[in-house]
């Protein structure tokens, strides 16, 4: 494996994104979401952060909110360094 391709996957490793759609999802979708946290916000709001890979991966996450109907309001990329 080359340098730049190690040094790729320590980026993939190393983000978490932020997602927030519209509506509140209870602690059972833990699972659904597997790794990430689930935050309500009084606005009606509900917040996942977690680590993500790959962007194949984050399409799948966003797929997933669409099967469940969520409107999405945002999706931030924070380094975790």
């Amino acid at each position: 494996m080359t340098e730049e391709q190690n040094s790729l996957k320590e980026d993939q490793r190393d983000t978490i994104y932020q997602i927030r759609v519209k509506g509140h999802l209870g602690s059972e979708w833990i699972n659904y979401f597997h790794g990430f946290t689930i935050h309500c916000r009084e606005a009606g709001e509900t917040v996942l952060t977690g680590p993500v890979m790959d962007q194949a991966e984050l399409h799948g996450l966003i797929r997933r909110i669409r099967d469940l109907g969520l409107p999405l309001i945002s999706i931030m990329r924070k380094d975790n360094k």
